[in-house]
């Protein structure tokens, strides 16, 4: 590691690794970086693999031992095949295929322990959906050493230290900035570039965590943040935070430079190319992030800063969310309305009950919270108990549930400004969507309306239209985008998505 020159951290989604062809893309990706910077590079499992071993551990607590192995020996067959053809150098190959049996042994073990017990806990599904990470690193760490660039994969239980919260860890920040300063820099100063797992940590005492589905994202920021370093590039699928989706949205965009709070909003409001938690390591620091193309590397994508770009504000992107439950609680007086909404964030908060907005109408006596649908259930259930005896003497009219819910989001700067609530409604009102609720952030970033799920798309092409957001109406990106090089090959085994990795 070289004072004159940066210290960037890579991180590569699950369909950049997703075969070996997209490795070689990665490796050439990489190679060209460390030209002029020192690296860091983190690693998704390839793209889809979490999902079976997620759902090998499913089938184990179900007692179904056919699937497990079939599932085991698709991955085996699935890794194999990527070795073989990207690790030439026979005791290189031998030195991966080992450390991909100890992961197998270790994911066959645990969910033969599950199928005898009939369960399955959260300690042991967070190691199992581990696996794929720590399958992946041995597997580019080998292919960037084919390319000739020296590198070492990295457990990132080893740097990262987290909470224990199984599943949804989060980090002690001043413990892995330690350790990662301790493990990583010293591979740094003789030229090794470490390859590490993504998504997962490990408690003080050294148990594994994961830090949530998506979360490699976060750990790329997480070691940025613990080594000082220059920037964060995420590489995914697509060329950026786009100003909606392009399959929705006809003239969708990339939005070229966008500010930690809106990132986060967007993020949070379903741009599924962001780990809602990404941005949290960084606030502190104020290391700029980019989201990059894997298969397009010459362009520049999406940068990331703690201010944004100096405009007067208004709107830049459009997200929705789909698979959403609206849950209205209803009051006959005015002055219960403000007990109920306390007691019922309460309620919500005591069972982790993730809330993705709240709406309030003191007129109308009513709370609108809206959750994710695979939540709903539960969390009515909990709110119908906490409010039993006001139902019981009518005090409360009812809770209702609507489970075709849409949350539709307009991120910017300045939202209070310029009459955008108000043209927003009026887009939306000629474009006959009823809005059932409205809620403006607290940050000032967002403005979100709940609608039916059927009048989605119309919402999204009105809001777009109304606002301007296609392509001709950005500027430039400012100089400064890191150039990186191209590459020739193109992964064909997972078709880019929009806002998703």
């Amino acid at each position: 590691m070289t004072r004159n020159r940066q210290l960037r951290v890579m991180k590569f989604g699950g369909t950049s690794v997703g075969d070996a062809s997209c490795i070689r893309r990665v490796a050439e990706i990489v190679r060209n970086a460390a030209h002029d910077s020192d690296l860091v590079v983190v690693v998704s499992a390839m793209g889809g693999v979490t999902n079976k071993l997620i759902e090998a551990a499913t089938q184990s607590e179900a007692g179904d031992r056919s699937s497990v192995e079939a599932i085991f020996t698709a991955l085996r067959n699935r890794h194999d095949m990527a070795v073989n053809s990207l690790v030439h150098a026979p005791e290189q190959r031998r030195a991966v295929l080992r450390k991909m049996q100890d992961c197998y042994e270790e994911g066959e073990r645990l969910c033969q322990g599950a199928d005898l017990r009939r369960e399955l806990s959260l300690r042991d599904r967070d190691s199992i959906s581990s696996l794929g990470e720590r399958l992946s690193a041995p597997l580019v760490a080998a292919s960037l050493m084919e390319c000739g660039l020296r590198s070492e994969a990295i457990e990132a239980t080893e740097i990262i230290v987290t909470d224990s919260c199984y599943g949804a860890a989060d980090p002690c920040m001043e413990a892995t900035s330690e350790r990662c300063k301790e493990r990583l820099r010293g591979l740094l100063r003789r030229g090794i570039v470490p390859v590490v797992t993504g998504f997962i940590g490990a408690t003080p005492e050294g148990t594994l965590t994961t830090l949530g589905r998506g979360g490699s994202d976060y750990s790329a920021t997480i070691l940025a943040a613990a080594l000082d370093a220059d920037e964060v590039v995420i590489w995914t699928d697509v060329d950026g935070l786009m100003t909606s989706d392009p399959r929705v949205v006809e003239g969708a965009c990339t939005i070229p430079e966008i500010s930690y709070r809106e990132a986060a909003d967007l993020a949070h409001f379903g741009a599924k190319v962001l780990h809602p938690k990404t941005i949290l390591a960084l606030k502190k620091c104020g290391i700029p992030l980019w989201i990059r193309n894997t298969f397009a590397p010459q362009r520049p994508g999406t940068r990331i800063t703690p201010a944004g770009p100096a405009t007067d504000g208004g709107v830049k992107g459009l997200t929705s969310i789909r698979d959403v439950t609206l849950v209205t609680l209803s009051v006959p007086s005015i002055t219960g309305a403000p007990d109920v909404l306390t007691r019922a964030l309460a309620t919500t908060d005591a069972v982790r009950s993730d809330v993705l907005l709240i709406a309030h109408s003191s007129a109308q006596n009513g709370v609108c919270l809206v959750l994710p649908s695979a939540i709903a259930k539960r969390t009515v259930e909990v709110l119908r108990c906490e409010f039993a005896q006001d139902l019981a003497h009518k005090k409360t009219e009812n809770i209702t549930v609507d489970p075709t819910a849409v949350i539709v989001t307009m991120v910017g700067t300045n939202m209070r400004s310029s009459g955008i609530a108000g043209r927003a409604c009026g887009a939306l009102a000629l474009s006959q969507v009823d809005i059932v609720a409205m809620s403006e952030a607290s940050s000032d970033c967002s403005i979100s309306f709940v609608i039916a799920a059927e009048d989605t798309t119309t919402a999204l092409v009105a809001l777009h239209r109304e606002f301007h957001l296609d392509a001709e109406s950005w500027p430039a990106l400012p100089a400064g985008s890191p150039a990186v090089g191209t590459a020739t090959s193109y992964c064909q085994s997972e078709q880019p998505l929009a806002n998703a990795d």
